[in-house]
């Protein structure tokens, strides 16, 4: 049931976005790049709470590790996008600042009731930023930065696939 609320979600959320940033692929990745570092700071923020709690498990540490990296390595993508100009506009900027904190917040009781779940949610937004980047990359295939991001969304998947497997 909640893989299935989480697709439905998903498309909500695409066609949104789709819609607002049609033919603005700067601005788009910004946003997206803005959003995509929450649910792995909320990740995080959980597994400390567990562990300040002695709540945690066998795969703790490892999580933990990974979703610090994957925090940094989106962060670096956010990095790029400020550089092309994705955060030039003021209207761009207050709605994707907005949709972080909300976004943040239900991560963290998402992961906080149901990790697979909200596992499951992130899997799927990665796997919809790495198609996104690779429909940027059908009409720019010189641009080699996005070729680089496209292989790091996909690798959050895999990562994300993986720590579905261990709990």
């Amino acid at each position: 049931m909640m893989k299935k609320f989480n697709s439905i979600i998903l498309e909500i959320t695409v066609a949104i976005l789709d819609f607002l940033y049609r033919g603005q692929d700067t601005q788009r990745f910004w946003v997206l790049e803005t959003i995509a570092r929450a649910p792995y700071f909320a990740f995080v923020s959980v597994l400390h709470l567990k562990e300040s709690l002695g709540l945690r498990d066998l795969p703790h540490y490892y999580l933990m590790k990974e979703h610090f990296a994957q925090t940094l390595n989106e962060t670096e993508h956010l990095t790029e996008m400020e550089h092309r100009g994705g955060a030039d506009r003021w209207v761009d900027r207050v709605f994707a600042y907005h949709l972080v904190l909300i976004y943040y917040w239900i991560m963290v009781v998402y992961y906080l009731v149901a990790p697979v779940s909200a596992y499951h949610l992130n899997a799927g937004i990665e796997f919809h930023a790495t198609e996104t980047y690779l429909n940027y990359l059908w009409d720019h295939q010189e641009d080699t930065k996005i070729a680089e991001i496209a292989v790091d969304e996909m690798n959050h998947y895999i990562e994300l696939s993986r720590a579905m497997e261990m709990l």
